[in-house]
């Protein structure tokens, strides 16, 4: 089970500890019934209406009490725990000596991806630099050292892939998308809003449908690279979408809500004769844990994280992939390559949440010569608005961005529609832009980046926060101090959580820069991925023998996202518009509501697994 969230605390409603200031429902009082002859001290009487708690919007929405009973269970049997007991319970299926047809049904291909903010968060909580916190994750998962230590099998994971890289897709296809709205050619409704954040989403579909028809209908980049490894894969070693167990590992516990999405199984992708209806559909991640659940992943294993080789892995335990086109793109030779596009990178002026805003702006200010960007702060640092300005100072497009619950509630308000007949005039207006009054901004927004946390994505709730790291790096300085080595780096002690996310920034950031020197300084070719099966400058022998075309590919320059989405669609015969999108729907929640017929717990649980499991579930 989750740390934070147990079988036990399974109900429909959580009954709050103290009362809200908005309650779901009336809950009956417990309190102790005192014999009427017993003499009390003053501070054993309580009150009868305790004052309500002044709580905000923020404060509710990170608390269960909004999430259902069959979420906690998909957030709970999404854990660290069921990575090893997966682990344990299937052998790795080894690409290496794979026939097509000839696997064994209960192994498994173990992959991984892996979101920037999470070496981020590794990388400021001991002080290294990104690209070694990546290699810290690469040996943990797939290395000697690692999770194949230990277990039944000494299973591990063949690949592991930075979310980075269809993160680029994303971007591409989100500017598209855009700029069709501009034309009346998109199906969502101008403003066009990011879809990439699960809290949001979860949040509109059970609060605000109302603004469903303006959400992007992009899958995000865990949900795309999910897609992506399990149809390709599965076609290129003749395997079952069901052999292929992919874990996320990302920085907030809503990706989990995310993965259990029965929008995002292999139904909703493969060909017909491709799937069996007679069989559960197969979800395209497997499991979510956090930056935090990685820690304890590596401890409930018995390995200590920083005593892991912060190098490339051994050369025997770098699989090459098996469709060349795609191992170009996903592990490119160069980092050059990648950060040549300024406008792709994690660059500060894209922010920590994967820059879908700043790309879709420098897209369009690519097409209009001599414009420029003017940027406006809002009423706090979390929301800010951009205007692009023609060379003669006239507005061509007005964006912004919105992070955090409080701004989030703000923004769903102005994008309500009017009510009444009395207000047909500004409902006109309202349906010129995204609001009317005069704070709101001239122009209309063509597209809005929303994001749950304040701080954008570097600050989810998974993240290691400031106290921990203190703990870890206080841990490993006296591990270093045992040995005889001399540490004069310090532990963070006395960080505040605002400078200690102020770090976790700067290691986010740092993925362009360090790329960019260390390329400039020794003329090498920088790895995008950690590990990856093209790491050496060598050729990989093994790889040049299961794949012809290696050797002339292999000096070839990585496919650009649009090369790779066509090569993706036709090599799999999937059409594009069913691997790269998908959908969002109005949610009844069931929160507060009464069931019939309640039973025990147990039983209770049972059904909601029986659920989750009819989705795709797995477990």
């Amino acid at each position: 089970m989750s740390a934070i969230l147990s079988a036990d605390d399974l109900n429909d409603f959580i009954s709050p500890s103290v009362a809200c200031i908005k309650p779901v429902e009336t809950l009956p009082k417990q309190r102790e019934q005192l014999p009427s002859y017993e003499v009390t001290t003053e501070d054993k009487v309580q009150a009868e209406n305790p004052p309500p708690a002044s709580i905000s919007l923020t404060d509710c929405l990170a608390c269960s009490g909004c999430v259902t009973s069959a979420e906690a269970v998909l957030i709970s049997l999404q854990s660290h725990t069921e990575v090893l007991s997966t682990l344990d319970a299937h052998p790795s299926l080894d690409v290496r000596k794979h026939v097509q047809g000839s696997s064994k049904p209960h192994s498994k291909l173990f992959v991984a991806s892996v979101s920037p903010q999470v070496r981020a968060s590794l990388a400021a909580t001991y002080q290294i630099s990104e690209r070694q916190s990546g290699y810290m994750i690469d040996q943990l998962l797939c290395g000697p050292h690692g999770l194949r230590s230990g277990g039944q099998y000494g299973s591990g994971f063949t690949y592991v892939v930075d979310t980075n890289r269809m993160r680029e897709t994303c971007l591409v296809l989100g500017a598209d998308e855009v700029a069709q709205s501009l034309t009346g050619g998109s199906t969502a409704a101008r403003p066009v809003l990011t879809s990439a954040c699960p809290g949001w989403v979860c949040y509109a579909e059970k609060t605000h449908p109302h603004v469903l028809p303006h959400l992007s209908k992009l899958k995000s980049p865990q949900a795309l690279t999910g897609t992506l490894l399990k149809s390709v894969l599965s076609k290129s070693l003749g395997i079952q979408p069901s052999q292929i167990w992919h874990l996320a590992i990302m920085p907030c516990f809503d990706k989990k809500l995310e993965a259990s999405r029965e929008e995002l199984t292999d139904r909703w992708w493969a060909n017909d004769q491709d799937t069996d209806a007679s069989t559960l559909p197969v979800r395209d991640v497997d499991c979510v844990i956090t930056s935090r659940e990685l820690l304890t992943l590596a401890n409930d294993r018995g390995i200590n994280l920083p005593s892991l080789p912060l190098t490339p892995l051994p050369k025997e335990y770098r699989i090459p992939f098996p469709d060349s086109t795609i191992s170009r793109f996903l592990f490119p030779k160069s980092r050059r390559r990648h950060y040549e596009h300024h406008d792709l990178a994690q660059s500060s002026a894209g922010g920590t949440s994967g820059g879908y805003l700043h790309y879709i702006l420098t897209s369009q200010q690519a097409r209009h010569r001599g414009s420029t960007i003017h940027t406006q702060r809002g009423r706090n640092a979390d929301v800010t608005e951009f205007t692009l300005l023609s060379s003669t100072q006239e507005p061509l497009l007005k964006c912004a961005r919105f992070y955090g619950f409080r701004n989030i509630q703000n923004l769903v308000r102005r994008l309500k529609p009017a009510r009444g007949s009395r207000l047909s005039a500004a409902a006109a207006r309202r349906k010129e832009g995204i609001g009317t009054r005069k704070d709101d901004g001239a122009g209309e927004y063509a597209y809005v980046e929303v994001m749950a946390c304040p701080g954008g994505c570097t600050n989810g709730g998974g993240q290691i926060r400031v106290d921990e790291a203190i703990a870890l790096q206080s841990a490993a300085q006296r591990g270093r101090e045992l040995e005889g080595e001399t540490d004069h780096a310090g532990n963070g002690a006395g960080l505040s959580q605002k400078d200690w996310l102020r770090r976790v920034d700067s290691a986010y950031f740092s993925a362009h820069s360090s790329a960019s020197s260390d390329a400039e300084c020794d003329g090498s070719e920088i790895n995008s991925q950690p590990g990856d099966p093209n790491d050496d400058d060598d050729l990989d022998p093994d790889r040049e023998m299961h794949d012809p075309n290696f050797a002339s590919d292999h000096a070839l320059d990585p496919p650009t996202p649009r090369d790779l989405l066509t090569y993706w669609s036709a090599c799999t015969c999937i059409p594009l518009e069913k691997l790269a999108y998908t959908t969002f729907r109005k949610v009844e929640s069931d929160v507060g509501k009464s069931k019939k017929g309640t039973g025990s717990r147990p039983g209770e649980t049972e059904g909601i697994a029986a659920l989750a499991a009819s989705i795709g579930g797995g477990w």
